[in-house]
């Protein structure tokens, strides 16, 4: 959007409109004469004459600190605020200025949208999520977790509220080139595999148990440094072997050294990819030498939504499995429908001529995106036997937590679903039958959260500009 346009010099003076009606009234009438006088009570048409002079400029506008500013580039003092335009302030007169003049946008619209997603990146992504889970198809009669069943489970939790943190870091540093994410990427995905197999090491003691656990820090840790650097397809390429052998297991029942070595021959083949993506990446010139390095704090919220985003997911698994894959599977459109609210948006904001009026359309972008989102996922739970309600309640609250991660604002979503995840997972200690409500209750309540929240952040103009 446009904002206030600098005026040029022009010898001693500058042909601003303040000066220019500050210059006495050509007309002689008595009316506008009396205007100058101090205390009289100014022309009802004196706003209108002020809009009409900056129609142009205010017409950009998305807010009426936009117009303040115009109005103060001007010259306008408080004095002529006050006694010609009958305002008591700066504010005051810019916000009557902005509702009496109408939107308009007198430079073409962009020739694409500048949020267009890219579908099949979004597809392929959610596809990806869920491939790993092929592993545990193959390799689960090979090893029997017993009691040791939390290990993996752990590192798996710790793995997600690192692998979080560290891609909002490493996004951070795209801003400087793929250099700086490249190495942020290679000295944090290998520290976050080794806190992940380490905080699975008690629990699972020296066995196969361990190095499973071992293996899915390690293939997650590559995994997000090729999803950052966005080479799905080379991922895909290195997950190739896990897709064969899942394909042929209703037909023919392998042995256990093809059920190990398929999974094994994945991961070294994501770890070779990985190594070859930072290669090229590090030889990238970066774009910013130097630059801002951010602050660890920064990217802690979205490790803490990681966490909380696990764990509730982790707890509707127990009661749904097959809801977890449905879920997984759903990221890919959930990502692709994260641009489709932005660039809906932006048109919204183009549409609209007030504040309200723009309220009310950011809530209908926000519904349709989210229904849009949640439909498909009824027809799929039915289709797994999973409880429809839950899985839906789950899903929009980590799709609306997701999108306010977009617009920049971690925190509160961060907060809102650790506070779920903490008391339906306490739930059961505090009570020994909690019952299947529990989560659902949780979820809905964050979802009420979420959703009130986002309207109050982006149903404002000014954050979309």
């Amino acid at each position: 959007m446009s904002g206030p346009m600098a005026l040029e010099p022009g010898g001693a003076e500058q042909d601003t409109l303040a000066l220019r009606l500050a210059q006495p009234p050509v007309r002689g009438d008595d009316r506008t004469l009396a205007l100058r006088l101090p205390g009289h009570v100014p022309d009802p048409e004196a706003v209108s004459r002020l809009a009409a002079a900056l129609a142009d400029r205010i017409g950009p506008a998305v807010h009426p600190y936009e117009v303040a500013a115009l109005l103060e580039a001007e010259g306008l003092t408080a004095e002529q605020i006050k006694q010609r335009y009958g305002h008591p302030n700066l504010f005051s007169l810019a916000t009557a200025l902005y509702e009496q003049v109408p939107r308009s946008y007198p430079e073409p619209p962009p020739a694409a949208d500048p949020w267009r997603p890219d579908t099949l990146r979004c597809l392929l992504r959610g596809v990806l999520f869920a491939l790993p889970g092929l592993a545990y198809l193959l390799t689960a009669p090979l090893w029997h977790p017993g009691r040791h069943a939390t290990a993996p489970i752990l590192a798996g939790l710790v793995s997600w509220a690192w692998g979080q943190a560290l891609g909002h870091r490493a996004h951070l540093r795209l801003t400087a080139g793929r250099r700086e994410a490249a190495r942020t990427l290679l000295a944090g995905a290998p520290l976050g595999a080794a806190l992940a197999t380490a905080a699975a090491a008690p629990l699972a003691g020296p066995g196969p148990v361990l190095l499973a656990a071992a293996a899915q820090s390690l293939y997650l840790a590559a995994a997000g440094v090729l999803l950052v650097l966005a080479r799905e397809r080379l991922l895909l390429a290195a997950l190739t072997p896990l897709i064969a052998g899942a394909a042929v297991l209703p037909w023919w029942e392998p042995g256990p050294l093809v059920r190990a070595g398929l999974p094994l021959l994945a991961l070294v083949a994501t770890l070779a990819a990985t190594g070859h993506a930072l290669r090229g990446a590090l030889a990238t010139p970066a774009t910013t030498p130097g630059g801002t390095r951010p602050r660890p704090l920064w990217s802690l919220p979205y490790g803490l939504f990681g966490l909380a985003a696990g764990v509730l997911v982790l707890l509707e698994g127990r009661h749904e499995p097959y809801a977890v894959i449905v879920l997984t599977v759903s990221m890919g459109p959930a990502e692709w429908l994260l641009y489709r609210y932005r660039g809906l948006s932006v048109a919204a904001l183009r549409a609209t001529a007030t504040p309200a009026g723009f309220l009310l359309r950011s809530a209908a972008v926000l519904a349709g995106c989210l229904g849009a989102y949640l439909l498909p996922l009824l027809p799929a739970a039915w289709l797994t036997g999973a409880a429809p309600a839950p899985l839906l309640l789950l899903a929009a609250t980590l799709w609306t937590a997701l999108l306010l991660q977009a617009f920049g604002t971690a925190w509160p979503p961060a907060v809102i679903c650790l506070a779920a995840a903490a008391v339906a997972g306490l739930a059961p200690a505090l009570r020994p039958s909690p019952g299947p409500v529990v989560l659902p209750l949780c979820c809905a309540a964050a979802v009420l959260a979420l959703v009130t929240y986002t309207l109050l952040l982006l149903g404002r103009p000014a954050r979309h500009v």
